[in-house]
């Protein structure tokens, strides 16, 4: 991570020579992650076995970023995020080929809460922030749904506030998603559509508490649909909602984690889901971690399917880490979900799932 003093530090520092009541100063950091390896996967979808690197992500998602920050005094502070999301195998840029589709937003701190506006991570990405130990990586409940690891919202105007051990936040989007169907959650679904006070638009909430050995949370998220956007959201009466429920444990060496996930489409087709998960991460040496969990998924009336991951982490320095991941589903006679991120499986094949890679932090 490397950190610019901006000119307007600069100038702040010469103003703090002739006035003793300038306090304000500023900084831009450089910062980012990039991870990839290999990964092998079997019965994908046409037959046979699948083995490269992948696109979407490894353990998690390699990006590089910007961040401003100038402290206003008084406990207030303004601030911007620029945060790119890439393919490693090809150089592509992720998250609907857009330059800053990861976080593209400015804000306020304060004692009161952070105001935050532009594209940002939503509730739904938050409230699974804890309490799930894998995350958004190679083999993860991005496999059921590839929403829950992309959630985020255009347009938006956020608020996040805690207060001692509770947190509370939201945000509001005039419109959730304004760029074309290419890639996980891209839906071309613009929204700020004149007249149309409905089309596009999210909400999403979240209230958590954490202690220092323990926390829970839980999230409700609402999007609508719009004209012309990717089914099944391709009306402005269509809606889809998630409600997230989950907790976490801390206790010596090990966290476990545990939660559920509701979604219920309404639109031309209903459809209801629910994806229960739980894990743990054993911390064996300061150097050397274990993540294990499994994960249950029911489309009530067509599938239901079953993951199981364990992946074990070595950190070769305080920037680089190697690790490696395996993954195992188990799908019934019609299900399709596969191991990986990104992967295609035959209907109603099981499928195992294996990745080693490397990752460097700056």
């Amino acid at each position: 991570m490397k950190t610019f003093r901006t000119a307007a530090t600069a100038v702040s520092f010469a103003a703090a020579a002739v006035s003793p009541g300038a306090h304000a100063q500023s900084s831009v950091t450089l910062y980012g992650i990039v991870d990839t390896g290999v990964q092998y996967y079997n019965n994908a979808a046409g037959g046979g076995s699948v083995a490269g690197m992948p696109t979407l992500t490894g353990e998690v998602p390699s990006r590089f970023g910007l961040r401003g920050v100038e402290d206003l005094g008084g406990g207030y502070r303004t601030f911007f995020v620029l945060e790119n999301g890439f393919a490693m195998n090809s150089g592509a840029l992720n998250y609907g080929g857009r330059l800053f589709g990861r976080q593209a937003n400015l804000g306020i701190e304060s004692p009161y809460g952070t105001l935050t506006l532009g594209r940002q991570m939503n509730m739904s990405m938050l409230v699974l922030l804890n309490a799930d130990v894998i995350g958004p990586s190679i083999h993860s409940m991005a496999s059921f749904d590839s929403y829950l690891p992309n959630a985020r919202s255009d347009n938006a105007l956020g608020y996040l506030g805690r207060f001692g051990g509770l947190t509370l936040g939201g945000t509001y989007s005039t419109g959730r998603d304004g760029a074309g169907p290419a890639g996980p959650s891209a839906t071309n679904c613009a929204g700020n559509v004149p007249g149309d006070p409905v089309a596009c638009r999210q909400y999403t909430m979240m209230v958590a508490y954490d202690a220092p050995q323990f926390g829970a949370a839980a999230s409700y998220d609402v999007m609508h649909g719009g004209t012309g956007a990717s089914a099944p959201l391709s009306s402005p009466g269509y809606t889809d909602t998630r409600t997230i429920v989950d907790a976490y444990v801390k206790f010596g060496i090990a966290k476990l984690g545990a939660g559920w996930i509701r979604r219920n489409t309404a639109a031309a087709v209903h459809s209801q889901s629910d994806l229960f998960f739980a894990g743990g991460t054993l911390y064996a040496t300061p150097a050397l971690s274990f993540d294990a969990q499994a994960l249950r998924y029911l489309l009530r009336g067509r599938f239901d399917s079953n993951l199981f991951v364990a992946r074990a982490n070595y950190s070769l320095s305080k920037r680089t880490m190697v690790y490696a991941s395996a993954g195992y589903m188990m799908n019934s006679a019609l299900g399709t979900s596969a191991v990986a991120a990104g992967g295609t499986v035959g209907a109603g094949q099981n499928q195992v799932g294996v990745m080693a890679g490397i990752q460097q932090r700056f």
